[in-house]
């Protein structure tokens, strides 16, 4: 036993159960609550202030999941309990229409401002009641969880329905997101699942995941393909997400490890380092945004920002693949992304982390919260990566640490 290495592990892991317990999950407790309408303030400036009041109906969500996830794995706190309870009755009371599908987002008031364009506010719903009814034993939770998930099973195949733009038939075109976090509230939802059920949709994740959008010779993830899995020469078909094709594949990890597959799980490291090798940016450290399969010019403008959840999905996938594995390339990628993440991301001026930084790796934009980023990726990563270096800690391997 490598007992000097195990140190340096738990020492890693009490850095992030600091981080999270006496910095980033006190911020939102502080300034994210809006104990007049309900719900909770999500566009929140450095130092905390709110500058805008629009409720974003999968930032509400991701909020009550965090609260909740926090009192069902960490600890029982009713501060926690409370605060879930607090966003879930403002969600179940304006957060749907009458057929239960979710708007994307909400005036402070709870009036609706966007459509049910987005099935992501769905998918989010879904685990965050999921999450709350485990923690508070609320039934209506679970009912309006299971609702949920039979719903986005139902859209799955044409998501944004009569939200969508493109002209039916041209060029027809799935997304990599929607299977990609399948994958995820799948797993999430398994206590409400019949076991034949829960594994079947487990299968089609897996399937739905590397069948239509691996670069087979690159081992990298596209963003969209043809229905059929074949690479479109276009914008969309080229292009690369690396933070996306990274969380896919820790959501795949979990799998693999619930099944005790060593070849699925070293498939799924496979594609986080060969993305990272590709995504890294050598000249300024970090990760790009987006990338060109091709190596054009990419349609997003802000292709090289580095933003704070392709890193902090990075570690999570880098830990999991290194326990699950034991390969070195983990490892040392993890070294290497968590020197820039925390020397980038954090504010210990003003608390939480920053979202968005230039290809320099200077802030971008000074916000803590806005429509996009919220009480999530942050405190979600701090506490897997917790968890993961407790158990590297203590050693103890995935089920599929053992030969193939």
């Amino acid at each position: 036993m490598n007992t000097s290495m195990d140190g340096r592990f738990l020492g890693m892991a009490r850095e992030c159960r600091r981080a999270l317990l006496d910095d980033v999950i006190p911020f939102w407790e502080r300034h994210s609550i809006d104990s007049e309408c309900g719900g909770f303030f999500s566009c929140l400036a450095r130092d905390g202030s709110v500058y805008d009041t629009d409720k974003f109906v999968w930032l509400q969500a991701r909020q009550v999941w965090t609260f909740s996830m926090l009192c069902n794995q960490l600890e029982k706190r009713d501060s926690w309990l409370r605060i879930a309870r607090h966003g879930a009755e403002f969600l179940a009371r304006h957060g749907a229409d009458g057929e239960g599908n979710w708007y994307f987002s909400l005036a402070r008031d709870g009036r609706p401002l966007v459509q049910p364009c987005n099935i992501f506010s769905d998918c989010f719903a879904a685990i965050a009641f999921s999450q709350f009814a485990r923690a508070a034993d609320d039934a209506d939770a679970r009912r309006v969880a299971e609702r949920t998930y039979r719903n986005i099973l139902g859209r799955r195949a044409n998501p944004k329905g009569v939200y969508a733009k493109a002209v039916p038939g041209t060029r027809p075109m799935i997304s990599l997101a929607l299977p990609m976090i399948l994958a995820s509230v799948t797993q999430e939802l398994e206590w409400l699942l019949p076991p034949g059920t829960f594994d079947r949709a487990l299968d089609a994740c897996v399937d739905e995941v590397f069948a239509p959008f691996l670069d087979g010779e690159r081992q990298v993830l596209h963003e969209h393909a043809a229905p059929d899995g074949a690479k479109l020469d276009c914008f969309e078909g080229r292009l690369l997400n690396p933070g996306h094709g990274i969380e896919a594949m820790w959501f795949i990890m979990d799998i693999a490890e619930r099944r005790g597959s060593r070849p699925l799980a070293e498939r799924a490291v496979e594609v986080v380092l060969r993305t990272l090798e590709l995504g890294w940016d050598d000249e300024m450290g970090g990760i790009f945004y987006f990338l060109d399969a091709h190596g054009h010019p990419p349609q997003q403008l802000e292709w090289d920002q580095k933003l704070w959840w392709v890193h902090v999905e990075a570690l999570v996938a880098l830990l999991k693949g290194y326990r699950l594995t034991g390969r070195e390339a983990c490892w040392s990628w993890y070294e290497r992304v968590r020197a820039y993440t925390w020397g980038h991301f954090p504010d210990p001026e003003c608390g939480e982390w920053y979202g968005y930084l230039n290809r320099r790796g200077e802030v971008l934009l000074p916000l803590k919260g806005g429509k996009w980023k919220g009480c999530f990726h942050v405190p979600r990563g701090l506490y897997l990566c917790m968890r993961e270096l407790e158990k590297l800690g203590a050693g103890q391997p995935g089920k599929e640490a053992g030969p193939p």
